[in-house]
């Protein structure tokens, strides 16, 4: 079954927190679609049209990424892992975004805490996906890859959580490799999941190294919520089109790193059926380690293991 939400403040939040009354109950397998405002919660369909301003209906006392959702799966339990599949992503018209004027870990390491902040503005074309961006009378050009850079089920921990930081059940990971086609399964730490989604970004490089991607609004969202109820997870995983990827999130870059490496290793074992340390070996001769991004307070990475990789 299809389920269309609209884009209003009744379906947006901006924090997790397993207390949030779902917007939508679906059934597992059952395919939503939906449109995403932007990052400073506008929206615009068309260009000249003016934006549509939304806010949280929770009303939270913190800020955070708007987010639809919360959205409950029927028969997710606490333990299951509950598989996101991305259908289709559209951006919007139009994206932005910065770089410099605020105190970061990546702005404080190239001096750039104390300069003017830079906004660039976008043109997107989904039809051609390209973006165009004007610095001073240049005219400069990017392909896009748009993917959401928040997805995420609800955490078991009681209270209200804010969306920055990647989680062991989602949230805001930002890894580039979600494109259109690819799968994201995360462990369920709640019952009905209580999935959200939010944050679309129409282009990124792996470390989104100013602190923001091409922050788009996304004109739709095709996703399909299935539960399996055969597979264990502590971490989130995904399939895309490129290859199993594993992640690791931790304030240390190392430790993130490490965490990635593991999980991408224990999943060589199963997949292949070999020990550790063979596993180990044959990662080292195909597993790219990656920094997903170091700007959201808990840094990422993730291992990428090609399809095809080994036979």
């Amino acid at each position: 079954m299809i389920h269309k939400l609209d884009l209003k403040t009744e379906n947006l939040h901006r924090s997790f927190d397993h207390s949030y009354k779902p917007i939508l109950t679906i059934e597992s397998g059952d395919t939503v679609q939906l449109t995403t405002p932007d990052i400073q919660w506008g929206y615009s369909k068309e260009k000249g049209e003016p934006k549509i301003k939304f806010d949280s209906r929770e009303k939270e006392d913190v800020n955070g990424h708007p987010i639809i959702g919360p959205i409950q799966v029927k028969g997710a339990k606490k333990g299951m892992v509950l598989e996101a599949r991305i259908n289709d992503l559209i951006p919007g018209w139009y994206g932005t975004n910065w770089a410099g004027g605020f105190k970061s870990w990546q702005n404080d390491q190239l001096g750039l805490t104390n300069e003017d902040k830079v906004q660039l503005d976008w043109e997107l074309d989904a039809n051609t996906m390209t973006g165009t961006t004007k610095i001073g009378d240049r005219e400069l050009h990017i392909g896009l890859q748009p993917f959401m850079g928040l997805m995420g089920v609800a955490p078991a921990e009681p209270g209200v959580h804010i969306t920055a930081p990647p989680r062991y059940c989602g949230g805001n990971i930002d890894c580039k490799e979600l494109v259109r086609g690819s799968s994201l399964f995360l462990p369920i730490a709640v019952d009905g999941a209580l999935f959200s989604v939010g944050d679309g970004h129409a282009a990124q490089g792996d470390g989104e190294v100013s602190g923001t991607a091409i922050e788009a609004p996304m004109d739709l969202v095709d996703i399909t919520l299935k539960v399996h109820d055969d597979m264990n997870l502590t971490m989130p995983r995904a399939w895309t089109p490129a290859g199993w990827v594993t992640f690791g999130f931790d304030e240390d870059l190392n430790e993130a790193t490490a965490t990635s490496l593991d999980e991408m290793i224990q999943l060589i074992q199963k997949l292949y059926d070999v020990k550790k340390t063979e596993a180990t070996a044959l990662a080292s001769t195909v597993v790219d380690l990656r920094i997903t991004q170091v700007v959201n307070g808990s840094k990422g990475a993730h291992a990428v293991l090609p399809h095809g990789a080994i036979r």
